[in-house]
């Protein structure tokens, strides 16, 4: 099947470039003591995830209890939820779940490890757990070294629990489009973390794993080594907003739509934000330029739009968001050129739990 005969809007997937974005990351961490372990949200799909384990991730980054369960229900042995599970019922799943499989938990608070022990002890399960450290991300974790050491070592005394070391992300440098100020934030990133290990050293508390980084940061992360294994997601994908940032990715997810209508000066296309994630702008044109995007539900005003097009032409974007714009489909569509070589399932569509 040709690229032209889907039927629109489809997110579709260039394999060649897939490809080279997972070599140029592995490329990027050959050298450093950095571990890939990609994050599951960027595009939600069993299949993309046992290829990227299968090509040398340690395990896979998720953001939520539902994705863990999806990733070990296809066989990934080495998961880690990137977040804290404080609910009863999720932490009582999560105990379960960290029976299957070798399963990491992020934690920032006293009684949800309490918490975290008690339903491990009962499931007869062991739950690996790293403190998370906020070095300017202003989201979770707790800010003061002492406070990282103490639940360390809390984590330590209880039963059916293994501290692991830190989760130290950063994810508000990810997409700052000048390098020399994400070098400049991350070097003061450094700074801090490197004292927080020196502290855990004194200590005499062994830290195993430093997790963090992202598609942004990835080349940084890798130079530094002082991570040991990185969340980066978007480097398969790319998107519109990545795209400035002048990283050794290229777009290779796009979403193609049909023209429904057009007159002078302005292009409409049959996708809208119920297709594409718009939390961090508006989607490019793949081939083109236009002076302004404007979103609706179902349908992307394209103004000034610099091709030739005729109602009925098929018209690629690139989201200004990978991960919010997979979130909104059932399937990705592999591409092979102009030919439609494989449909990927979206196994993790809509989960948020």
């Amino acid at each position: 099947m040709k690229i032209s005969g889907l039927s629109t809007p489809a997110l579709v997937l260039d394999i060649r470039i897939l490809k080279e974005n997972m070599a140029a990351m592995a490329a990027i961490l050959k050298d450093s003591p950095v571990k890939l372990r990609p994050h599951y949200k960027s595009h939600k799909c069993a299949a993309l995830a046992k290829w990227q384990v299968a090509n040398g991730a340690i395990g896979m980054t998720c953001a939520k209890l539902s994705e863990a369960e999806d990733l070990c229900d296809i066989g990934i042995e080495d998961i880690l939820i990137a977040n804290q599970v404080v609910d009863p019922a999720k932490i009582r799943r999560l105990a379960d779940l960290a029976g299957n499989c070798r399963l990491t938990v992020c934690v920032d608070d006293t009684e949800n490890i309490r918490a975290l022990s008690s339903a491990a002890k009962a499931s007869g399960s062991v739950i690996h757990c790293l403190v998370e450290y906020d070095i300017g991300m202003e989201r979770c974790g707790v800010t003061e070294m002492q406070e990282v050491l103490a639940l360390a070592k809390h984590i330590s005394a209880c039963e059916n629990l293994t501290f692991d070391g830190i989760q130290a992300y950063a994810g508000h440098i990810s997409h700052i489009e000048t390098a020399d100020t994400r070098r400049k934030m991350t070097a003061e990133n450094y700074d801090k973390l490197k004292a927080l290990l020196a502290l855990f050293q004194e200590n005499a508390i062994p830290v195993r794993t430093v997790s963090g980084g992202s598609t942004g940061t990835a080349e940084i992360k890798a130079a530094e080594g002082l991570y040991t294994e990185l969340q980066a997601g978007s480097y398969l994908f790319m998107d519109a907003t990545y795209r400035n940032l002048g990283l050794p990715f290229q777009n290779s997810l796009f979403l193609l739509t049909t023209v429904v209508s057009r007159r002078e000066g302005l292009t409409v296309v049959d996708a809208g934000v119920k297709t594409c994630g718009i939390d961090q702008g508006m989607p490019a044109v793949w081939n083109g330029t236009v002076d302004t995007v404007v979103a609706s539900e179902e349908h992307f005003q394209l103004h000034n739009f610099s091709a030739e097009t005729n109602v009925g032409d098929k018209i690629l974007l690139i989201p200004a968001h990978c991960c919010s714009t997979v979130n909104l489909h059932d399937k990705i569509y592999l591409t092979d050129g102009e030919t439609v070589v494989d449909r990927l399932m979206i196994t993790a569509k809509g989960i948020g739990r």
